[in-house]
């Protein structure tokens, strides 16, 4: 997991202020150039790119920023087939203690 942190350019993330009503949890602010110019170059690093998921952050300064989650998932194994087969074993009524 030590991968190179991939911050999302011209996206800036900041808390409200405290005047703000509490449903509003924080701001978003993207200057269009640099946030095309950016999805653009993550569309042209891997072209089936179909969704960009982003990670707001805190960093050790107290400031706020987006990163770019890039989890992929391993590919998955077929699932296991129970050990037992057949139908399970029946309990006596004598064990029951009802």
């Amino acid at each position: 997991m030590n991968e190179e942190k991939k911050f999302v350019d011209g996206m800036i993330v900041k808390l409200p202020p405290d005047t703000a009503p509490d449903f509003v949890k924080l701001k978003l602010s993207f200057k269009l150039d640099e946030f095309g110019s950016w999805i653009g170059a993550q569309k042209s690093e891997d072209p089936s790119l179909e969704w960009i998921n982003v990670e707001i952050k805190e960093g050790r300064s107290g400031k706020w920023y987006a990163e770019r989650d890039t989890f992929k998932p391993s590919p998955q194994q077929p699932a296991r087939q129970p050990a037992r087969s057949g139908p399970p074993k029946s309990v006596p009524n004598d064990d029951i203690p009802w």
